[in-house]
């Protein structure tokens, strides 16, 4: 079977956070056999969608795996750029055909909580490789 290629965007914000994140995700990309070709990073989750694009427009990527960590402040911030970078992320992976998997923690989290979902980024690989081998075993029929 053909590598699984990915490409990482990762949000700066919260880097404490989302650089833990990032490495989980690598580690389980590698245990499931699948390649980290590239690992852009945007300054924030808002932002990530634009550099997805520009990864999932590449022949050499399969899927792209977006990681940040939106947590809650003072006023409703956080729901603007979770609703609005989701939705997004959800347009590119229906737009181009390949997967682009949702790794952003939050809206409404502490960062209390940001921390314990730090091996959630786990998941947004394993959805990713998951989808590109269910997208691989249709195009064979």
């Amino acid at each position: 079977m053909k590598k699984i290629n990915l490409g990482f965007v990762v949000s700066e914000f919260n880097y404490d956070i989302t650089m833990m994140m990032m490495e989980r995700a690598k580690e389980h990309a590698k245990f499931l056999g699948a390649e980290v070709k590239y690992v852009l990073k945007a300054p924030g989750a808002f932002d990530i969608p634009l550099l997805a694009k520009k990864l999932i427009e590449r022949d050499d990527v399969d899927a792209v795996v977006t990681i940040g960590a939106v947590i809650e402040g003072e006023t409703e911030h956080d729901e603007i750029v979770m609703q609005n970078a989701a939705r997004k992320i959800e347009d590119l992976s229906v737009e181009y055909g390949k997967p682009v998997t949702l790794g952003i923690s939050g809206p409404g989290e502490s960062r209390l909580q940001a921390e314990a979902r730090i091996e959630k980024a786990k998941d947004a690989v394993e959805s990713a490789v998951k989808l590109v081998m269910r997208i691989r075993e249709l195009d064979e029929r």
